[in-house]
């Protein structure tokens, strides 16, 4: 065991495999650490429980790692882990094969709490949400380098990450986009043009299905942020698609991808509630409505309101709808449930007065892994039902 690292004791007995342990559970050391300091953590015993970051600002005071005492958390460690991740997406998913655009890591979901990489084409965009994974990015840079030469990065942490776990990031100079190829269709990432990564990979396999769905048919594709839904149904032969959002700037990125697949898809700035309304009233109705907005709340205390939110424009999509057609609903809203999302969806359908038949739930793709113990690392709900009356 490494006693050169700084120690950390718990104030309670800890049985958990969950990885987070927080604050009131843990005695503060005399000499505090600085924020994403790797510690030995000892129980209230005194036994050596684990390694793991330390962070005596956040409410997650630590993020386990390793609890091998003969196992060293360091540069190795660090390229171990993410060579394991990248052998699960090349070697078991063989994602190689229908994308150069995929999640490399998903925190806990590899072992890697509060880090998060994407991968489009040679562009690896490294997103922080722990002050440790910050603290020590040079290693994660080493290691993400040895899988992917000549690779290019894009770092960044929401404002809300860095003042929750102290640490100061303005995000690594803008980088050119990247054009990733998905399933033959292509789309450009843009991860400097501040909408998150520049693009969602975790949609792959939901536009994949969809897509299969739509030939000969008119689709409405709702909060359609860079295009993908929309682009997909055209290039898979749909009739005619529409994509509405309120963002002035991803709908220009939306243009640019449907130029990019020869597709013609009329993409349209606006609110979507007058929007479906406007629709509604004129009775113009389409077979196939898509509807992923953006996430609602990160707040605990916010849940019911965003449920309310969802439901409203659920019910009014629901309106969009021809009988017999086909609804695709989202929510990447991580403190919303799946039996929470499936339950504001059986209300949508009674106020909006339709019979809905669920075909399918799913997430996010196989390169999102989430750990049973971890369900917090499972966001994304798609639901693909057909509405009958």
């Amino acid at each position: 065991m490494n006693n050169e690292l700084p120690t950390v004791r718990l104030k309670n007995a800890w049985k958990s495999t969950h990885p987070w342990i927080f604050q009131r559970l843990v005695d503060k050391p005399a000499q505090r650490p600085k924020p994403g300091s790797i510690v030995n953590v000892l129980g209230v015993d005194g036994d050596w429980i684990g390694r793991g970051f330390y962070n005596g600002h956040s409410r997650i005071a630590l993020r386990m790692l390793e609890n091998d005492p003969d196992v060293e958390v360091d540069a190795d460690w660090f390229a171990r882990k993410i060579a394991a991740a990248v052998s699960l997406r090349r070697d078991v998913l063989k994602l190689d094969e229908v994308s150069d655009a995929w999640r490399v890591v998903h925190s806990e979901g590899d072992g890697l709490s509060g880090l998060v990489v994407d991968r489009y084409g040679d562009l690896l965009v490294v997103e922080y949400f722990s002050a440790g994974a910050f603290r020590h990015r040079e290693w994660i840079y080493d290691a993400l380098r040895q899988q992917f030469p000549g690779c290019r990065f894009y770092a960044f942490a929401d404002e809300h990450v860095q003042k929750q776990e102290s640490f100061d990031f303005r995000g690594t100079e803008a980088v050119p986009p990247a054009t990733i190829t998905e399933y033959g269709i292509k789309f450009r990432a843009d991860p400097a043009g501040a909408h998150k990564t520049g693009f969602f990979a975790d949609q792959r396999d939901n536009r994949e299905w969809l897509s299969q769905q739509v030939a000969g048919k008119r689709v409405l594709d709702l909060c359609c942020n860079t295009g993908g839904f929309g682009v997909y149904a055209k290039v898979r032969g749909a009739e005619e698609v529409v994509g509405v959002d309120i963002d002035a700037d991803v709908i220009n990125i939306a243009k640019a991808n449907a130029k990019l697949n020869g597709a013609q898809v009329k993409f349209v700035q606006a609110d979507i509630f007058p929007y479906l309304r406007d629709v509604a009233n004129a009775g113009d109705l389409y077979d196939v409505v898509i509807l992923d907005p953006a996430k609602m709340t990160r707040d605990r205390e916010q849940v019911i309101p965003a449920l309310k939110k969802y439901l409203d424009m659920n019910k009014l999509a629901l309106g969009a709808l021809k009988p017999g057609g086909l609804f695709a609903t989202f929510s990447c809203t991580g403190l919303v449930s799946e039996d929470q999302f499936l339950d504001m969806l059986r209300r949508a359908a009674f106020y909006a007065g339709r019979t809905v038949q669920v075909l399918k739930v799913s997430g996010a793709g196989a390169d999102h892994p989430w750990l049973a113990q971890v369900p917090e690392s499972r966001y994304l709900k798609a639901v693909f039902c057909r509405v009958l009356d």
